[in-house]
This record gives C-alpha cells, structure tokens and sequence, in this order.
C-alpha cells in the first residue's frame, strides 16, 4: 500500500538559514570572511529585514556564524561542514511572528482587564508591575505582568492564547538568543514605563487607554529589536 510522507512547513527565516548555510558550506562564503549586510540580504532574497535578523540569529545557534558587537556577521563554519541536527524540541517559529500574534491578542486583553478585573486581579497586576521595579530577573516579572493582565479579561480562551504565545516564545532557542543581545537594563526601564502605562489606564477602568497603551508597548518592543541589531551597512551597533 502506498503510503503518503509528512510534510514539513517550513518557516521562512528557517528557509533563508538553510540556502545561507548552503552557500557556507559550498565555500562561497569562507571561514573568517564577513557575510553581505543585512540590508544587502534582504534586497537578494526579497525578505524583511526582520526575517534576515531571525536567520542570523540561528545561523549563530547552529555554529555558522558569529555576531561580533560592532564588526558585522563573520563565518565560522568550515567549507563542506556538515549541517548540524536541529534542535530536539525546538519551535520553528519566528520571534517577530510570536511579537505580532500578541499585539493581536494581549490589546484587547488589557481593554477587556479595564472593564471586568476584580479587585483581586488588579491587585495581582500592580503586584506584577512593582515586582519588576525590584528584582534582577525582570523577565519574569514581565510574563506574570502580561499574565496577570490575560487572566483578568474574563475570557479564558484568551487567556489560555497568551499563555502559548508566552510558551512558545520563552521555548524558542532564536527568540532566547534575541534577548541576550537586546534586552538589557535599559530596555527593561523602557518597558516598566510602558507597563505603568498600561496599569494606569486598567486601574482607571478605562479600556480603550488601556487597548493604545498596551498596542504601543508591543509595538515598541518590535521596533527596539527591528532598530537593534544593526546599522544599514550591517555592522552591529555597539552600544547593546
């Protein structure tokens, strides 16, 4: 009996790591030498900037590349190296697909906080958002904040949303890399603004506020790390 194979969807930055990788090991690209700019990439493979960002990164995890802090990408791998395995248990999608499914979701989550938060639940929001002032691991602070927030908008299946957005992000080897090289002390004290933002207008009981500031946060999450990583002649700025 003849039987059908799986098929395999495959992310675009994967699809881009994979033909960047190839061009490695066919020693197109030698060890030592730095790879074309960002810019330059994108404007070849007719991609975002952002998918190009979401490859490199990967091509590092996988032992092809290295980002040097203001130099550029160089190659590391040999020609002819073999691909390595992926990673057991690793999810294939992007950081930037992750960032844009929540600013879908987690605005009408905070709008709907404003109206149906119990005096309980807006007690566990600030709680996230002070807790965040005082500890050195802010990211967790972070998640319970926008937890806190998704589990007060009185639908769970929204809620549950958020969750495996959250899960999939904090599982994702490429989105863990991102954060190493962009979220750092300043970052944080950006973001604990826009969380006071957000709680204000919750605690004001006002929806739409609470929607905008929310929508805003997310937003500038994507541009800090669309900003970040590199200049347009694809150097690494040196100040992350």
């Amino acid at each position: 009996m003849t039987t059908f194979q799986a098929v395999a969807v495959t992310r675009l930055y994967r699809m881009i790591a994979d033909q960047i990788a190839g061009r490695i090991r066919a020693g197109d690209f030698p060890r030592g030498s730095r790879l074309p700019s960002e810019r330059e990439l994108a404007e070849q493979l007719q991609v975002s900037r952002a998918s190009i960002r979401e490859a490199l990164i990967a091509l590092e995890i996988e032992g092809y590349v290295e980002v040097r802090v203001g130099s550029g990408v160089f190659v590391t791998a040999r020609e002819g190296a073999a691909p390595p395995a992926p990673a057991a248990g690793a999810e294939d999608i992007g950081p930037f697909d992750l960032l844009e499914a929540r600013m879908l979701i987690e605005p009408e989550c905070a709008a709907l906080a404003a109206q149906q938060a119990t005096p309980a639940q807006l007690a566990a929001i600030r709680a996230a958002h002070e807790r965040m002032s005082f500890t050195d691991m802010p990211g967790q602070h972070d998640r319970a904040f926008h937890g806190a927030i998704a589990a007060a908008c009185g639908n769970a299946a929204l809620a549950a949303s958020v969750t495996h957005l959250w899960n999939l992000s904090q599982n994702s080897p490429v989105f863990s890399r991102m954060q190493d090289y962009f979220v750092n002390t300043k970052v944080w004290e950006v973001a604990h603004a826009e969380h006071q933002r957000i709680l204000t207008a919750i605690l004001a009981r006002d929806p739409i506020r609470a929607r905008h500031a929310m929508h805003a946060h997310l937003i500038g999450i994507l541009a800090r790390l669309r900003e970040d990583f590199g200049d347009d002649d694809g150097s690494i700025r040196p100040d992350l």
